[in-house]
């Protein structure tokens, strides 16, 4: 049957489908060969051989997978799961969580699996029952035919093996369901993601929403997998109750009050558990929040070298973390002791009860080792509950979190609405917004009314609201009155680019199918030409996570060219021209965003503090403490004289170096005539082909009531050389361009593979092949320690060895029921009662100490491994950062360290105790039957060929899933630094379509593990009941020779090693399978490091650097092996106290010039001097710590003010204090209620950019070094932040040496010397008046093209 209708509709799959169902295929691999196998082969998984055997022969990659079924794939289980879910609202019922749902979703498959799971509970018993009848067969006085015992040999065949069957049909049915509820979990908290509202993403930084995903979605779903052990387990050890009360009567109901005493430990520890997991998942969300935020901004950690103070923070969060997790060692260790000793404690109380109570009670053969099989059949259930209680404590904390997320606050999706009959682009009627519900109005009272096909300006002060409001466009946030119409589509461009971890192109083409004419056009537009000859692969080279390998111009030319890609009816542009070049700013503006660009017939909303482009807007919007204090067209506000007025007096400084100051105040300039009229025309007219026509110029000359005005027309009109030089660029590369592709098809495939390992920046995830190196298991255990490894194996041995004396002691008492004279001797009885309860209670106390030793071990292994971690990742050079995903180091720090934490510990405690009950049971029948190990061996050889043929599938199956996880988790944290942009574009559908690609992707592995694991059982199995086969029938055979005893003996053994054989192949492969994560750690314990911290030897004196000098000698560098020289053979010197700007096209060698001061590069040769010290030999934080740079990102981490400006707390607050005054930062912290201890959100975002730029000038002024690098510092902020940090800079940092790389010419036109790269060499250095007199120069050009001549 291949599909049943439940009465919702719902088609569903039952398990059994394994046998009739016709194969629906799904994906891009392999077809399954199990659509055309027989009933038999899917019942006993004959047709996995075929990947078994390739396993065996070679190791598996993913392209060897099978395809899922559609009824597998994530999107078939989501869309059902979020049908359910949608049901339920309609039927207005209260939302109970995502559990609820999850399981009405799938209610069939879970009642089918309870209903195999119930039958399930009962087989294991038919074999004590057939015992039964066996050694009262084999007595003295057993007159029953010999036909009966080869009867019942045969039954303790058939039986298990129809237990075995069922088992393993029951396995893969729970593997499918937990499979697609994984899938479930991972596409909601996705999707969730991109539905958050400000105030829902508040409650949970990037890392803590992985981690749901990571961590939160497998504890569910394993506790899931084991949901129907919660019932069958007590009702398998009321079974055994039962069957005991037919063997020792009453006195079975003293080894029942011996487990009830042990109810009320099991609640206590219970609930400890519990409260523990809480405290543990909490301090390993913080730990994963920080290393999030630490890799995020690991190049300026390593800039300020505060590596060690971060280092510190995560120690202390992991030394919590560790706290929590050794008691929790100690009460899981009391909780399998006490579960592992109930078998014991039962046997032993009922024992004692039965021969006590009654003299005339005799321990016989048949009652001895009956119930003994039924106390080794209660072990299994007993040993299952602790581990029930570990998952549920860890579950209910997971389902809890996972609540908590799911419930959060969602963006109203019908707070804007959407329609098109509107005749225009964007209505706004007196609305008020806020970032929370709770939150004071962030803009008020907004009205606003945007035509179609218009450019339409924002401007204002920092901080007046200008991309809240385009924040409350997009629908970011909460609307508190009014109404919102959007008509069309959007493009959204960011302040800070979002860029995407793939190649140049598909950041641009997005989502959208390639156009490679279109395509080329908007590279051209967007004057990215010279980039992609400076980058190695062209279109085709892979960006880094967040851009790493862009430049801040090109991460926002890239968002530009992304926007004119999408071919949107609304274009929200929030501030793109401030990261650019005056000229590069003037090209995009005309060839893009102005009224002769390529969307001149779109709808603009451009946010700007560039008032050169003002004059060619067809509106302007005029913010100003969160509303529109103006709203106009150019003219009409020039005429008002209001507040558009004032935003342009304050900004006409640029440029001019204290101009505004000479001149005095706002007031005062607007009465001065004469040279300040020239000025403000010649900034507003900056860049423009077009002169004004008289109607400005009339305007403008009544703003600043100058007759003079008319004379700076003809000296600031325009020359069109920029224009020019561009197209002749543009010409050259186009050509260029042609050549390529021509010779590209000309071009062998060495040169072709050449090429695109050039443009791959991201290496591929190491995943190692065959079996797990010893070296791995040496290095573990080197980290559990060596003398604690001793203790555990001794103490295992210890516990086999009592666990075996037990059994023999047992089987010797149940033989002097035939023995006259002891039957009835009460001192010998008395013995061999105390004797036996002596040796349980030595097995127990080993067990115990084990327990403890092993937990304890396992969790110094786990703490180790991670600090050899951290400390390799904080040592590792910014090479490995730029082409290792931030998603895979913290899948090592949250997945691969929890598994150390919790599952390796569990694996190994398993392998120890499956291994020795195996030897146990096997030198038993050694002992007492030696004859059946011959027919013993030849089996046992086939279960070594049948484990050696399992394990390298299954632990390549397992490394494949690692490999393939990690994907999921860089996607998942890319879509949530990218949700914005991602509603924006209309592109969520996309996203979650290439998540649910990536998931099932990963779930093949993980249904093929499922289904080889089905596979092993099967035979290991049937090897197991051939040995109880093999025993019990030898038993028969030597019915009269062989006592009761030592038959049931044996039996009893033989029976427990179908079980324990097949649990210790799982076991040794869970083991297998998970220490692939204490590998993946170890890789990243042995990345390359970079040069020492400290240098004893090598110590700069305590003043160094005094002078501030700087030498380049013959210096040459590159970024990583491989790559070209970035730098060629560079010489220059800086003098002490020089103020030194250095310019140069993309790509010239300026970020890297500041790289290799900080040795974040290092040379390949040549040297640097710093006051004539070489710092190639210094020490990494001597050198960096004497420097400082105020970086071009602006970087803030979670946590205080104080914090931010001061990890080291090496500052008193009035030092603080005073840098903030110093960076114009005081009054807004003043503002503050908490002052300097005011909590910094996740990356600043409570900040805007200016602010955060502004703290990190404070941090540069608290450290007052004598050297300061200013790279492009003021390349991602508005004008008047610019103005506040470099007139902070020349009056504060007046007698330093400084480097800047520049963006803006005008702020390094009163330097002292220039510095010109071009292609990584020096093309001019000199004084800038000599380099602007020289009309050849490079800088002249430069100066030229952006309008400074």
């Amino acid at each position: 049957m291949d599909k049943i209708l439940t009465s919702s509709g719902i088609q569903i799959h039952l398990t059994l489908q394994y046998v009739f169902r016709k194969q629906h295929s799904f994906g891009f691999l392999n077809e399954s060969p199990e659509s055309s196998a027989s009933v038999l082969s899917v019942l006993t998984f004959w047709w996995m051989n075929a990947m078994i055997l390739m396993g065996y022969k070679r190791p598996l990659t993913k392209h060897d997978l099978w395809k899922l079924d559609v009824e597998n794939t994530t999107k078939y289980n989501s869309d059902l799961f979020s049908k359910r879910l949608k049901q339920k609202q309609s039927q207005s019922i209260k939302y109970k969580g995502i559990l609820i749902t999850l399981l009405t979703t799938y209610w069939f498959y879970m009642v089918l699996m309870a209903v195999l799971k119930f039958i399930l509970s009962f087989l294991p018993y038919a074999n004590p029952l057939i015992l039964n009848w066996l050694i009262e067969y084999m007595g003295e006085d057993s007159t029953e035919p010999v036909w009966r015992g080869y009867l019942y040999a045969v039954l303790m065949f058939i039986a298990p093996m129809i237990e075995s069957i069922l088992t393993s049909q029951y396995d893969l049915g729970i593997g499918i369901i937990t499979l697609r509820m994984r899938s479930c979990l991972t596409n909601a908290i996705y999707k969730k993601s991109l539905r958050l509202s400000s105030t829902g993403r508040k409650d949970f930084t990037i890392g803590e929403i992985v981690n749901l995903m990571a961590i939160d979605t497998s504890r569910i779903v394993e506790f899931v997998q084991v949901i129907n052990e919660t019932w069958s387990s007590p009702l398998q050890i009321a079974i055994a109750l039962y069957l005991l009360w037919q063997q020792l009567g009453i006195a079975s109901i003293a080894g029942l009050g011996a487990m009830l005493i042990l109810i009320p430990i099991n609640g206590y520890i219970t609930g400890k558990m519990r409260s523990i997991t809480t405290r543990v998942m909490l301090h390993k969300d913080k730990r994963i929040k920080l290393m999030n935020e630490i890799l995020s901004g690991i190049k300026v950690l390593k800039l300020y070298a505060w590596e060690s103070s971060f280092d510190d923070q995560v120690m202390e969060k992991r030394n919590n973390e560790i706290k929590q997790l050794t008691t929790r060692a100690y009460f899981q260790g009391a909780m399998v002791y006490i579960f592992n000793s109930a078998t014991f404690l039962v046997s032993i109380t009922s024992f004692t009860t039965f021969v006590l109570m009654d003299s005339s009670n005799v321990l016989t053969p048949q009652k001895a080792f009956v119930s003994l099989s039924l106390f080794n059949q209660l072990r299994f259930p007993l040993n299952l509950l602790p581990r029930l209680i570990s998952f549920y404590a860890m579950f209910s904390v997971s389902i809890k979190r996972i609540n908590k997320y799911m419930s959060g606050d969602e963006i109203d999706s019908q707070s804007i609405s959407h329609d098109m009959n509107n005749k225009d682009a964007i209505v706004v009627e007196n609305a008020s917004f806020s970032w929370t519900k709770t939150d004071n109005q962030t803009l008020s009272d907004i009205s606003m009314t945007v035509p179609k096909n218009k450019l339409i300006a924002i401007v204002g002060q920092v901080g007046a609201g200008k991309s809240s409001l385009l924040h409350a466009l997009l629908g970011d946030m909460f609307k508190l009155k009014g109404n919102i119409n959007l008509n069309g589509s959007i493009a959204y461009v960011p302040q800070q680019a979002w860029i995407q971890n793939a190649t140049l192109r598909q950041n641009i083409i997005y989502t959208n199918p390639l156009d490679e004419k279109k395509l080329n056009k908007i590279i051209d537009n967007c004057a990215l030409i010279q980039d992609l000859e400076i980058l190695p692969g062209g279109e085709t080279t892979e960006i880094g996570e967040k851009g790493i390998n862009l430049s801040g111009g090109q991460k926002q030319r890239v968002s530009m060219a992304r926007a004119c890609y999408s071919d949107a009816d609304v274009y929200l542009l929030d501030d793109p021209l401030s990261a650019l070049d005056a000229n590069v700013g003037k090209h995009v503006f005309d060839r893009v965003i102005g009224p002769n660009g390529m969307l001149k017939n779109k709808t603009r909303v451009l946010v700007t503090h560039r008032i050169s482009v003002l004059s060619k807007c067809d509106q302007i919007i005029v913010m100003k403490d969160g509303f529109i204090s103006e709203f106009g067209s150019y003219k009409q506000l020039l005429e008002n004289r209001g507040d558009f007025a004032e935003f342009l007096m304050s900004h006409i400084n640029e440029g001019n170096n204290g101009f505004i100051s000479e001149f005095g105040s706002y007031k005062q300039l607007l009465e001065n005539r004469g040279d300040f009229a020239e000025f403000l025309m010649s900034h507003i007219n900056e860049g423009n082909d077009e002169e004004m026509d008289e109607e400005e110029m009339q305007l403008i000359d009544e703003v600043v009531t100058s007759d003079s005005i008319h004379r700076q027309r003809s000296r600031t009109k325009s020359s069109d050389s920029y224009s020019k030089g561009l197209e002749r660029r543009r010409t050259q590369s186009n050509a260029s361009k042609v050549s390529k592709v021509s010779a590209k098809q000309e071009s062998d495939k060495t040169l072709e593979q050449k090429l695109k390992k050039m443009s791959k920046l991201t290496e591929a995830e190491k995943s190692e092949t065959g079996s797990v190196k010893w070296s791995v298991y040496w290095a573990y255990f080197q980290r559990i320690g060596l003398i604690g490894t001793c203790a555990i194996l001794v103490s295992y041995i210890a516990s086999s060895a009592f666990n075996v004396g037990s059994s023999q002691w047992l089987s010797l008492w149940s033989d002097d029921s035939n023995n006259a004279e002891r039957v009835n001797d009460i001192r010998w009885r008395n013995i061999r009662l105390g004797i036996y309860g002596v040796l349980g209670c030595g097995e127990a106390i080993f067990l115990l100490i084990s327990t403890i030793t092993m937990n304890l071990a396992t969790l110094r292994g786990a703490r180790l491994l991670h600090n050899d971690m951290l400390h390799h990742i904080f040592r590792a050079p910014m090479s490995f950062f730029d082409t290792t995903p931030m998603g895979r180091i913290l899948n090592r720090f949250s997945r691969d360290v929890d598994i150390c934490d919790t599952m390796l510990g569990m694996n190994i405690r398993m392998t120890m105790i499956q291994t020795f009950r195996a030897i146990s049971a096997f030198v038993v029948m050694a002992i007492e039957t030696p004859l059946v190990l011959v027919a013993i061996l030849p089996i046992g050889l086939i279960y070594l060929f049948v484990q050696r043929l399992y394990i390298p599938t299954s632990r390549q199956l397992r490394r494949i899933e690692s490999t393939t996880r990690s994907p999921i988790y860089i996607h998942f944290s890319e879509t949530l630094t990218g949700a914005t942009s991602i509603r924006a574009y209309g592109s969520v559908e996309q996203f979650i379509d290439e998540s649910n690609k990536r998931v099932d992707l990963n779930n093949m592995s993980t249904f093929a593990a499922t289904l080889t694991s089905c596979w092993l059982s099967i035979r290991l199995e049937f090897l197991g009941y051939c040995i109880i086969f093999v025993n019990a029938l030898y038993a028969v055979i030597s019915r009269g020779s062989l006592t009761p005893g030592v038959a049931g003996l044996t039996l009893s053994y033989s029976m427990t090693i179908t079980r324990t054989l097949n649990n210790l192949i799982r076991a040794t492969t869970l083991l297998e399978t998970n220490i692939v994560s204490v590998e993946r750690c170890l890789e990243y314990t042995e990345t390359p490091l970079e040069a020492l911290w400290h240098k004893p030897d090598e110590q700069p004196p305590p003043e160094w650097p005094q002078n501030g000098c700087i030498t380049f000698e013959s210096y040459s560098t590159r970024y990583r092996e491989g790559l070209d020289l970035v730098l060629k053979e560079i010489s220059f010197h800086i003098n002490a106290g020089n103020r030194v700007g250095v310019v140069g096209r993309t790509g010239a060698g300026k970020s890297s010039l500041t790289l290799a001061l900080f040795r974040l590069i290092e040379s390949t040769n040549g040297l640097i001097k710093i006051d004539g010290i070489d710092i190639s030999k210094l020490g990494l934080y001597d050198l960096r710590s004497r420097i400082t740079i105020i970086p071009q990102d602006p970087v803030l981490f979670t946590g205080t003010l104080r914090i931010n400006l001061d990890p080291f707390e090496k500052h008193s607050d009035s030092d603080i204090w005073t840098a903030l005054e110093l960076a114009h930062l005081k009054q807004f912290i003043d503002s503050l209620d908490a002052g300097l201890n005011h909590p910094v959100s996740e990356g600043g975002d409570n900040l805007s950019v200016g602010q955060k730029q502004l703290i990190c000038l404070a941090r540069a002024l608290l450290r007052k070094s004598r050297i300061i690098v200013l790279d492009e510092a003021t390349a991602a902020v508005d004008i008047e932040t610019d103005e506040l940090i470099q007139q902070t800079i020349r009056t504060e940092f007046n007698e330093c040496t400084i480097v800047t790389i520049a963006h803006r010419l005008n702020t390094i036109l009163d330097y002292d010397r220039v510095l010109v790269l071009s292609k990584g060499q020096i093309a001019e250095y000199d004084c800038p008046q000599v380099l602007l007199n020289n009309t050849n120069s490079i800088f002249y050009s430069m100066a030229r093209d952006s309008g400074h001549i």
